[in-house]
Parts: structure tokens; C-alpha cells; sequence
């Protein structure tokens, strides 16, 4: 993995999006490379985005990942959770697979510009990402369950929202669907909690990546049979 103009934020100063976590408002443009595509990422700051701003390193991490496991995208069906820039969605289209980049309302336009930056010249191998708004708990019944992979980067922070995002998960994996989860492992969101103790309530999960300076683990997770 490459990248050009990165952005650094210090992770540990969360959370909840809100109107003055990015006082200035200005946009930083990020280039990186894996598996032999350039992915141009705009990352709006101060646009009342908070979290959804930024690349987080559990993104590239994934990202990173999937390059050195040649996990098969190509014809894949494969759905994002709170996409934020959509860089590992756009990746995986840009390899040939059917993405659908979900998040936040106030997430998608900016899950669009980066959609449309990234357009091959010769067109997208399969199709362009859709894009569109999922809330954990709510929204979920309008999206199919017949998806090959969940992708999730960043998006365990907020305790409350575990039990939603478990009944989403629950719903898209149904018929099979293999979810990556990329994650710093906050002690105090009680990110390792998710992984430990909610998440196995209904999937089989296994630790397949850890990284001990970063803090960022990933798993491979697929629904329970036995319930």
C-alpha cells in the first residue's frame, strides 16, 4: 500500500459528530494505492460530517488487508456500513466487484463526489458503487440479505449503537455473507466488548489481524447457524 498527502488525526479524541469538531471548513485531497489502483479520496472538513470526514488507519488497515490475503472481489455482491469516504468500497469496485456504500444521510453526498473522482476512464468493471442513506435499525429491511461480504471500518465506538448495528448485520448476512470488521480497539468506546461479547451473540467471529502499535484488529465474521 501506498498513499499520497495523508491526513493524521489523533483517534483518541472522539466522538460524536458535532458542529464544532471541525471548526475551519476545507477539504484535503488523499491518494493511495493498493492492488494496483489509485483511489482519490476528498475528505470535507467542517461540513457537519464529524467522524464520516476523515480516512481512518482501520479503513486502510482493511483495505491493506484484502490486498495481502487476495481476498476475491471481482463479481462479488458487497455492501459497506458507514462507508465516511467510501475508500474501501471504492476499492473493491474499482476491482470488479458490485459495492453499495451505505451510511449516514449527511455522509452521502460526500460518498458521491468521491464515487464520481474515482470513475476509470474506461468506465467501472462491473458497475458504479450505489450509494445510499442505512440506518442501524431502521433502515435495514429496505436492503437485500443476499450479499457475499460486509465491509465495516472504524464504526464501533458508540455503545449505544452496538445492539443496532448487530440487528443490521443479523439481516444482510442471512444468506451467507462474510463480514470483515476493521477497528482501533478503544477500551473506553468499549470497542473490545462489541467483539467479545455482543458480535458472538449471533455470528461465529475470529481475529484474523492484529496490529500492536496501531491498536487495530480485524475480523472475519458469518451468522450462527444454531439459533
Amino acid at each position: 500500500m501506498s498513499l499520497t498527502v495523508s491526513y493524521t488525526a489523533n483517534e483518541d479524541d472522539l466522538f460524536p459528530a458535532d458542529d464544532d469538531l471541525f471548526t475551519d471548513t476545507f477539504s484535503l485531497h488523499s491518494v493511495y494505492a493498493f492492488m494496483g489502483e489509485e483511489i482519490r479520496i476528498s475528505q470535507k472538513f467542517g461540513a457537519n460530517l464529524g467522524v464520516a470526514a476523515p480516512v481512518w488507519e482501520a479503513a486502510l488497515h482493511l483495505c491493506g488487508y484484502l490486498e495481502e490475503q487476495s481476498v476475491e472481489l471481482r463479481g462479488k455482491r458487497i455492501i459497506e456500513l458507514g462507508a465516511g469516504t467510501g475508500v474501501v468500497g471504492i476499492l473493491a469496485a474499482r476491482l470488479g466487484a458490485f459495492v453499495t456504500l451505505t451510511d449516514l444521510p449527511l455522509a452521502v453526498p460526500q460518498l458521491e463526489d468521491n464515487v464520481s473522482i474515482n470513475t476509470p476512464a474506461c468506465g467501472w468493471p462491473a458497475a458504479p458503487p450505489t450509494v445510499l442513506p442505512l440506518c442501524w435499525g431502521e433502515d435495514q429491511l429496505s436492503f437485500p440479505s443476499d450479499w457475499d461480504l460486509v465491509l465495516c471500518a472504524d464504526i464501533v465506538y458508540i455503545p449505544e449503537t452496538y445492539p443496532l448495528l448487530l440487528e443490521t448485520l443479523t439481516h444482510l448476512c442471512k444468506n451467507g455473507a462474510v463480514v470483515y470488521l476493521s477497528s482501533k480497539m478503544r477500551q473506553e468506546h468499549g470497542t473490545p466488548g462489541f467483539y467479545e461479547e455482543c458480535l458472538p451473540i449471533r455470528f461465529n467471529v475470529k481475529l484474523v489481524h492484529h496490529d500492536d502499535q496501531q491498536n487495530i484488529n480485524i475480523y472475519r465474521a458469518f451468522l450462527r447457524t444454531d439459533h
